[in-house]
């Protein structure tokens, strides 16, 4: 299933049912007052977020939703019925922005949130409201008023723990089938993940937290190059970047240089996703001798003048795995507790 995080939407609350004419009509009651029911208050249109959903695509489907409309009133002063209350199921992690105006409605970020989104119509009124001691028989009634309508754009940017960051075949996708449940597709060229894979690495029971992997970066991914850009956003909610470094790059290029290229697309990107908490994690330590990735590492730590966490591991060995998700657990439960 393909992975959709953007959608554009129309939402139409139902319109409230107008306001009966009605005269009370009964045996030896000739002149019965006016009995005209009120209509009913059209439906409203409410968001409600759902954990079991992960991506926009059934948004791709159907892009107009409207709620029910009220029922007009009627005689003997009955009041019409209410129009039902739609209620659409998003991602948890869903932005609501006005299409129109570009304004940003909502963030809905936790589950079973609802947002109203499109309120109903109000009902009108029968002529019974408008009974008075000057007017024993009004013939005046009003029409229901029109429910909202409104243009949206829904962003999905998902939640997760821990971001994956780095160039393509940098072996982000190879660590996360390794460490977690995820099974994203892996191969020996660039640009194999095309979207976002989210993946629960489980600790223990009742221990567990989320990584999520997308596309690779490369340079000029900020002025839209590559893939990466579009899917950048997914990281602004994680805890911690995992910056994912091949330490024998094929392109022949020293790790120092691969790690600015993604520093700087951060940055040209969103300064606030730069400033997050990022280890650096040199993986395939097990193409080269012990002494040679040793050799690299402190070069390329020296070279950056780095002085965050790092580690060295093999995601398809498994070599160094077990200590980093160790390590990410514990900084991960303690962020939690504070």
């Amino acid at each position: 299933m393909k992975f959709f995080d953007e959608a554009r939407i129309t939402v139409e609350a139902g319109n409230g049912g107008s306001g009966c004419l009605s005269f009370r009509r009964e045996k030896f009651v000739p002149r019965g007052g006016p009995d005209g029911g009120d209509g009913g208050d059209g439906g409203n249109i409410i968001l409600v977020t759902n954990s079991d959903i992960n991506t926009l695509i059934d948004f791709r489907y159907q892009r107009h939703y409207k709620a029910s409309n009220g029922e007009s009133g009627k005689g003997s002063n009955c009041t019409g019925k209410s129009g039902e209350d739609l209620r659409i199921d998003v991602p948890v992690g869903t932005l609501i922005y006005d299409a129109i105006s570009g304004e940003m409605i909502a963030d809905l970020c936790q589950p079973n949130q609802e947002l109203l989104i499109a309120r109903g119509g109000f009902h009108g009124l029968g002529n019974a409201r408008y009974k008075s001691s000057v007017n024993r028989a009004p013939r005046q009634t009003s029409s229901g008023s029109e429910g909202e309508r409104r243009e949206l754009k829904l962003e999905l940017r998902v939640l997760a723990d821990v971001g994956l960051l780095g160039l393509p075949n940098a072996g982000k996708s190879t660590f996360i089938s390794a460490v977690s449940d995820a099974k994203p597709k892996i191969a020996d060229y660039p640009f194999t993940t095309l979207h976002p894979n989210l993946g629960v690495v489980q600790i223990a029971r009742h221990k567990s937290f989320v990584i999520a992997d997308i596309p690779g970066l490369i340079a000029g991914a900020s002025d839209g190059a590559g893939l990466g850009l579009r899917f950048l956003k997914h990281l602004s909610r994680t805890g911690v970047l995992l910056h994912i470094v091949d330490i024998a790059p094929v392109s022949g290029n020293e790790p120092y240089k691969d790690i600015e290229i993604i520093v700087q697309e951060i940055k040209k990107y969103d300064i606030v996703l730069s400033e997050k908490p990022r280890w650096l994690v040199f993986n395939k330590i097990d193409a080269l001798l012990p002494e040679e990735a040793e050799d690299i590492i402190k070069r390329t730590i020296e070279e950056i003048n780095w002085n965050g966490p790092y580690f060295a591991i093999s995601a398809v060995s498994g070599e160094g795995t077990t200590q980093l998700i160790q390590a990410l657990w514990q900084y991960i439960d303690r962020n939690n507790e504070e």
